[in-house]
């Protein structure tokens, strides 16, 4: 669904923090040198350790960060909604989700943009040829990967990383997706809105990325959050398979008439 055509020059990428004060400055620097004619809209959850004051002191500094203050920490779904909104009335071609800690490399974002040429969003992959991560212990890796797997057998997403946090999506695709009936507020967000996407009809392509473990502040994950990906996962599947069941003896009830 892609249309070469479409023009992909206004760069945004959305960055969700909530107590991330020690990795902000770094990695808005990062984005800068590796994308220098993109924006970046940090996207703070009233954070307590001060990421909000610190994201406003970013911004005095440099026209190219902008600042968009939330209540209060509501996920990370409904923080990367937010920052789409903004990022969509703002009039901007492509919208990036990425992570504020540094596991997402920013170097890769010209190879994503580039692909984004012939695709409708693009994701960082850590599992397809070429990918990998880095400073996971193992119980934390068979998670990530059974929960690819689990997500690909109920869903039957062709997306091998299904559930990655870092991609570039056309301003055109967002705006073809129903974001408000966007269910999952954790990291499901991710399967959901990928899931939606393809089900839509748009392209999307994979790259290999390397995802490396965070090494200063706290990870937002939680037993809460894989849990809630995990459930939604198998409610949107038990309705997926189940209307394919149903379509199967529509299809053999018509041809045996």
């Amino acid at each position: 669904m892609a249309e070469a055509a479409t023009p992909l020059e206004r760069v945004l990428v959305i960055i969700p923090t909530y107590n991330e004060s020690e990795n902000i400055g770094p990695i808005t620097a990062r984005i800068r040198a590796a994308v220098p004619k993109a924006d970046i809209l940090i996207a703070d959850d009233n954070s307590p350790d001060g990421t909000g004051a610190l994201a406003d002191e970013l911004a005095a500094a440099d026209s190219h960060i902008h600042v968009l203050h939330r209540t209060g920490k509501e996920g990370l779904g409904a923080a990367y909604i937010a920052g789409f909104r903004w990022g969509l009335d703002a009039g901007y071609d492509v919208l990036i989700e990425h992570d504020a800690d540094g596991s997402h490399q920013p170097e890769y974002l010209p190879a994503m943009l580039a692909r984004l040429q012939t695709a409708d969003v693009v994701k960082g992959s850590r599992y397809i040829k070429g990918g990998a991560t880095e400073g996971w212990p193992l119980h934390r890796e068979l998670l990530s990967r059974g929960g690819n797997l689990w997500t690909r057998a109920w869903l039957g997403i062709p997306v091998k990383d299904a559930t990655g946090g870092l991609a570039a999506w056309r301003a055109t695709t967002l705006r073809g997706l129903d974001l408000d009936a966007v269910e999952a507020a954790g990291y499901g967000f991710q399967v959901d809105l990928i899931w939606r996407a393809i089900r839509s009809g748009y392209t999307a392509a994979e790259i290999p990325i390397t995802f490396v473990e965070r090494e200063l502040g706290d990870s937002k994950m939680s037993g809460a959050i894989v849990g809630e990906a995990m459930l939604l996962t198998t409610r949107w599947g038990i309705k997926y398979r189940s209307g394919q069941v149903t379509s199967l003896f529509r299809r053999r009830k018509e041809i045996s008439k």
